[in-house]
Parts: structure tokens; C-alpha cells; sequence
């Protein structure tokens, strides 16, 4: 995977009122008697409510033996805008839900585009909705359009459709702490292609229920990726700008 495709897989894993003051929240447990109904009903009680989000955001990334860290700036205004700039705003990218776009002062090179790519590199179609849910500790599809059976295991509770797709399986692990998703895993066993997000603890933000550290592991045959994310400073609510503007005589690239 060259660096531009993980400048855009890094798009995918970047996202996770206005109070700065947050706290880890502690382990909670399972309650064997709620049923497969109650537990979607209390999982979409704790959707993430805001106007706009601003975090500092470290990312850890493996591949290939090699590791990057990178720390940026994190702007979000929900259900429309994903932001991210790099210091001196030398890698900046502007994700809505018509496009995604980035560019790179390093090399003078600059990308917009659609969903396509990033779709096919996770292997599950994808959209502005389920990348913004997925970086929210949210279920990356909706658990209402679907009817799915429960169980605990091992102190958290499993969902899945009572009817895996036909070209992939999906499960769904709530915490019970306050019921946010704690992993969500996607196969494609014919495509050997495995796609799981766990997030390793959560945060308290004013009323809000955040991610505060997730790991993101993408297997593609023998190729594995993994990156960890660490949501600092989280704010809600602010005056945000999301400032974009490719430099003029950069050269567009296609991935």
C-alpha cells in the first residue's frame, strides 16, 4: 500500500455539548435478561448529539513491519463535514458526503473523489453516514433495518442478523457500560477480507459517550493493517471553520 492509499485509509479511521472535561468510563455488566429488542433500543439512546466536534488525534499506523505516528487536528460538523490538517496544514483533507478530498505539500499533489475507492479497499460499500458512525463507536449499519438475534459472551453482548448477507457476516459486540458498540466485525471469507473495530475505551464528554481509544484492523489475504486512535481535548459545539482550498499547480492523483 503506498502513501497515498494510507493517507486515504487514514480518512476512513479518523473521527471518533461543549465541555473539554472528559473521563474514561468504567467496565459495566451484562444483563442476561434484556432482549435482542431492548438492547438496539438502548444502543440508539446513546447516538452521539452534536452540532460540531474538535479533538487533537493521534494515530499509530502498522504496516508491513513499519510504524507512523502522526498527530493532527480533528473537525467535525455531524452529518456533513470530516476535517483534518497536519502540522503547517502539510497534509489537509475535507471528507462530505458527496466527496472526498485531500492534499499534500509535500509532493504538491492533491485527490477528490468518491466513495469508491475507499469502499473497495474495506470491502463493504461505503458512505459518508457509516465512516462517521464507524470513527462515533457506532454501528456501521443501522441495527433497525434488520432483524437480529443476541447473546452474551464473555460479559458483552453479540449481535448478529439472524440472516448473515450472502457475501459477508457481521457482528456487533455492545458494551454493557452504556451499551455503545465495543467491536464490529466484518468478514468476507471468500474474498479473505476481515474488517474489525474495537474500541478499547470510551470517554465521557458533557453528555456525550465518545470514543477515546480505538484500534482498526484490516486483513486483506496475507496483508495486514492495523491503526490506533487516540481522541485527545475533545470539545463540542464550538465555532468551528473547515477551511480547504487546493494550492494552485498541484497535480491530481488517482487512486
Amino acid at each position: 500500500m503506498n502513501r497515498y492509499t494510507c493517507i486515504v485509509f487514514l480518512l476512513i479511521t479518523l473521527l471518533a455539548v461543549s465541555c473539554k472535561s472528559s473521563k474514561t468510563i468504567n467496565a459495566g455488566v451484562a444483563n442476561y435478561n434484556l432482549s435482542t429488542r431492548q438492547l438496539i433500543k438502548e444502543n440508539a439512546k446513546q447516538a452521539a448529539s452534536f452540532k460540531t466536534l474538535q479533538a487533537k488525534l493521534k494515530i499509530t499506523y502498522f504496516q508491513n513491519q513499519k510504524e507512523q505516528t502522526h498527530a493532527v487536528s480533528f473537525r467535525a460538523k455531524k452529518d456533513e463535514i470530516l476535517w483534518i490538517s497536519a502540522t503547517f496544514s502539510v497534509i489537509r483533507a475535507k471528507v462530505t458526503p458527496e466527496k472526498v478530498s485531500f492534499y499534500n505539500k509535500l509532493d504538491n499533489t492533491y485527490f477528490e473523489g468518491n466513495y469508491e475507492y475507499l469502499s473497495g479497499l474495506l470491502g463493504t460499500e461505503l458512505d459518508f453516514k457509516k465512516v462517521e458512525n464507524l470513527l462515533l463507536g457506532e454501528a456501521l449499519f443501522n441495527l433497525k433495518d434488520d432483524a437480529y438475534k443476541s447473546r452474551v459472551d464473555d460479559n458483552v453482548y453479540v449481535l448478529q442478523p439472524k440472516k448473515q448477507r450472502d457475501l459477508f457476516e457481521i457482528f456487533f459486540l455492545l458494551d454493557p457500560s452504556h451499551f455503545k458498540v465495543k467491536s464490529q466485525q466484518i468478514s468476507q471469507p471468500k474474498e479473505q477480507r476481515i474488517l474489525q473495530i474495537d474500541y478499547l475505551s470510551y470517554q465521557k464528554v458533557g453528555s456525550q459517550t465518545l470514543p477515546q481509544h480505538v484500534k482498526i484492523n484490516a486483513v486483506e489475504s496475507n496483508q495486514e493493517t492495523i491503526i490506533k486512535l487516540e481522541f485527545k481535548n475533545v470539545s463540542l459545539n464550538e465555532d468551528l471553520r473547515f477551511p480547504f482550498k487546493i494550492p494552485s499547480g498541484f497535480k491530481e492523483i488517482k487512486l
